[in-house]
């Protein structure tokens, strides 16, 4: 990933928590014909430091499982807010026409050697963890003892989990950085005003990216 150095996000902490926030990830591996990218949702774990564990599932039918199954290096890749940034937006448009459109995005890159787990008890225990977290915010949670013990089970034997101890973690906040106090100021609002819930959201990053580089 090109990764110029105003553009870099560092902070594990910040980098966990878009994955909490966007737990689908693309998984990319090397299969016999070139790469493989597969789209599950993962849960990080903070352990071990520094950069913590993913964990996934994907049926049993999915061979990416035994590429994991001989420790083969892989890539997941997270999409945080994203969207396109208009000229408009800069309030230097007013001065000076040289200006061009750009797209802000954030994205992690989680790096590590994939391994496949087949242990019944351990995929039992990762799915009733990720249905809690997916759940926890209606007013009456679906749990995975709300289904016949036979049926589970069965559900059970038609999966594998997937464990990547992270080795390599890196994230990449495109928020304008490259741009003036203003300009930055200026795309801010334009996104709360003209993007909706998703502009809203990469705003929100841009907000904390100022606070960051020490803007009020």
């Amino acid at each position: 990933m090109y990764l110029p150095e105003h553009f870099t996000e560092r902070r594990v902490d910040v980098l966990h928590r878009l994955i909490e926030a966007h737990p689908l990830g693309t998984l990319v591996t090397l299969a016999a014909d070139g790469p493989d990218a597969n789209h599950l949702p993962f849960e990080i774990s903070p352990d071990p430091a520094p950069f913590g564990t993913l964990r996934g599932h994907v049926a049993r039918a999915n061979p990416v499982w035994r590429t994991g199954a001989s420790g083969a290096p892989a890539l997941v890749v997270f999409h945080g807010p994203g969207g396109y940034v208009s000229p408009a937006l800069y309030p230097s448009k007013r001065e000076d026409a040289r200006v061009v459109p750009t797209w802000n995005y954030v994205v992690v890159h989680a790096h590590g050697r994939l391994r496949a787990i087949e242990d019944p008890a351990w995929l039992r225990a990762f799915v009733e963890r990720l249905t809690r977290r997916h759940e926890a915010s209606r007013q009456e949670p679906w749990q995975v003892s709300d289904a016949p013990e036979e049926f589970v089970e069965k559900m059970l034997r038609g999966i594998v989990g997937l464990e990547l101890p992270i080795e390599r973690l890196v994230g990449k906040s495109k928020l304008s950085q490259n741009r003036s106090p203003a300009d930055r100021r200026g795309t801010e609002a334009g996104l709360r005003r003209e993007g909706g819930a998703a502009g809203e959201a990469l705003a929100d990053w841009m907000r904390g990216a100022a606070k960051v580089g020490g803007e009020a």
